[in-house]
């Protein structure tokens, strides 16, 4: 389902208040916070159409916000140093050199120098600041699925 956003909310801006609430009922499961406020409705219902089309937050990060509104101290880790079996091999070619970078249990070995991080050793090797896991061509291991944050109404086929 591609739509195009700048249609749709001027469509929206066109609209009178009650026919913005037609709308709503459409995409959302309960009731406005303010059935009065026209900016909060186009806005809320924009998002919703978004969130649709091209998908919600991970999983992960809707976690980590409502632990957020809560109170609760959120840690998290930038990196799985679990996620790298000691003793693994990372090889990357640059420049026409082959690089190879060593896991330890408690960091990475280059040319015999330890590294706390991945972006230590890429560093070494480049020169420039990089992501380690980029650098080494390491997938973002994270839930990827996507969920709309709204707890409201599925999308409809």
């Amino acid at each position: 389902m591609e739509i195009d956003i700048l249609k749709e909310y001027a469509a929206l801006e066109a609209m009178e208040t009650k026919e913005l609430l037609q709308v709503w009922n459409k995409h959302f499961d309960v009731p406005p916070q303010s059935r009065n406020n026209r900016t909060y409705l186009i806005n809320q219902i924009i998002y919703r159409m978004q969130e649709l089309t091209y998908g919600g937050l991970t999983k992960s990060t809707i976690d980590r916000l409502e632990a957020l509104a809560e109170g609760k101290s959120v840690q998290q880790r930038r990196s799985d140093v679990g996620r790298l079996a000691v003793g693994t091999r990372l090889v990357r070619e640059v420049k026409g050199v082959e690089h190879h970078v060593y896991v330890l249990a408690d960091g990475y070995e280059y040319q015999g120098l330890k590294y706390k991080s991945l972006s230590g050793a890429a560093f070494a090797i480049t020169g420039t600041r990089w992501n380690g896991n980029a650098f080494f061509g390491l997938g973002n291991k994270e839930d990827k699925e996507k969920r709309p944050y709204h707890r409201a109404r599925k999308a409809r086929a």
